[in-house]
């Protein structure tokens, strides 16, 4: 793609690399044939090949952009799934996350726009204000014929979200580091993370117990909390940024301490954050060094456990036929295909997959909350399609695709290593345990 911009505009290093992705672009128009909102509306604008577009003339032009340029941006799902496909090696994860930032800072939106986001953008990565939050929700539920419209909608789209029992918060997600059994053979960092550790504390405790179990002492490390991709997805840029440092510098204490043989993500939107820090805080000295330190030793909880190995002739403890949803930020952001399904057949599950497993569930942090008609209609997709395979149980790597799937199917709904923790001498997952008991 031809692009032209300025000498000024290029010493800017964030134009700098968008121009770079730009040329990129061939037009071939590969991406939309895999693109979620463009196979759900049929609008070129709504595709990669066309956001792309609207974003180069916004880039060049600078300044506020056009009302149509923000409604195409927002309606992004950044699934990411035009890049597995993309022959030419765009990368539109950093396009688009740099015009996200380019129209929070200079669009004014409508006041009831720019009051949800900022709400959501104080209360989700803060497990306190989170838990809290879901508790109004939970109480708010008897209004939801008055209260459901608000915000276009979205206030009824939020307490269809909000769990009907919510966890008491784990001891294991406080800082702290849990000893390996046997003789140790790694040492690992577990991000415990923000919404996850509210929404569905089992999960960080699993995967605890599957890695001690497997050799691994793990730390959870004082200081680290949010990823930070809640807020950069909605182009808070420095809220984000602030995360990251602050998650960089908690890592960076145990890898200078008594060392770190990895950073273990168990939610797959984080991981495909984290593993990108490096090249979000590039430009800054004293910490860029650092933020690719811990993006190189950063992975998904399933490529950590692919390498160490479950141990041979497992028998899966029910003969259970688990449906995997491979959630996009770990299927196009970190392209990590293979590993989760393998894991679970060596632990002796059947294995199913649901057709179009390149489509987005509709999650996507807040996007079924800013866009619930879109995200609505992509859930219905996703459930037909695993209803197909007659599961029996549906395995995910992804608190929000675990969300917004288990809200519109009775099947349970459980993370892939609370399987694999059950499957190696675990507990039984609170989620099958409740299915079997109703």
């Amino acid at each position: 793609m031809q692009t032209r911009f300025t000498e000024a505009q290029l010493a800017d290093p964030s134009i700098a690399r968008s121009n770079e992705i730009l040329r990129n672009c061939v037009h071939c128009g590969f991406c939309t044939a895999t693109c979620p909102t463009y196979v759900t509306l049929g609008d070129e604008r709504d595709s990669p090949r066309g956001r792309i577009w609207l974003i180069r003339e916004m880039l060049e032009t600078g300044g506020a952009p056009a009302p149509e340029v923000v409604h195409h941006v927002d309606r992004c799902l950044s699934c990411l799934s035009c890049m597995t496909t993309c022959p030419s090696g765009v990368h539109y994860m950093h396009l688009v996350d740099h015009a996200r930032a380019h129209i929070e800072e200079n669009h004014e939106r409508p006041r009831s726009d720019r009051f949800l986001r900022a709400v959501l953008a104080e209360i989700l990565p803060h497990p306190g204000r989170f838990r809290l939050a879901l508790i109004g929700a939970w109480l708010s539920r008897p209004l939801a014929g008055v209260l459901g419209g608000l915000f276009g909608g979205r206030m009824g789209a939020m307490l269809r979200l909000a769990p009907a029992d919510l966890p008491a918060p784990s001891p294991m997600d406080r800082p702290q580091t849990f000893p390996a059994e046997g003789n140790r053979k790694r040492r690992v960092a577990l991000m415990t993370g923000c919404a996850q550790q509210v929404l569905n504390p089992a999960i960080n405790e699993a995967s605890i117990r599957l890695l001690t179990r497997l050799g691994c002492e793990v730390v959870v490390a004082r200081g680290a909390g949010c990823c930070g991709a809640l807020t950069h997805h909605m182009g808070h840029e420095e809220s984000a940024f602030a995360s990251a440092r602050a998650n960089i510098r908690a890592w960076t204490r145990e890898i200078e301490g008594d060392g770190l043989d990895a950073i273990v993500i168990n939610a797959s939107g984080c991981g495909t954050t984290v593993k990108d820090y490096g090249f979000m805080l590039r430009n800054e000295p004293d910490c860029a060094a650092q933020a690719k330190a811990v993006s190189d030793l950063t992975v998904d909880i399933t490529e950590l456990l692919d390498r160490i190995g479950l141990p041979e002739g497992m028998v899966a403890p029910e003969d259970l036929n688990v449906t995997y949803h491979s959630a996009c930020s770990l299927r196009h952001g970190q392209r990590v295909l293979d590993p989760p399904k393998t894991l679970l057949r060596a632990a002796g599950f059947r294995v199913s997959e649901p057709a179009e497993p390149h489509l987005c569930c509709g999650s996507a942090g807040t996007y079924n909350i800013m866009q619930p008609e879109i995200a609505e209609k992509l859930k219905h997709r996703k459930l037909a399609n695993i209803a197909r395979t007659k599961p029996d149980v549906i395995a995910a790597g992804n608190i929000g695709c675990m969300t917004q799937i288990g809200g519109g199917t009775d099947v349970p709904v459980v993370h892939t290593a609370e399987l694999l923790d059950w499957a190696t001498g675990g507990p039984k997952p609170a989620a099958l345990e409740k299915a079997v008991t109703v």
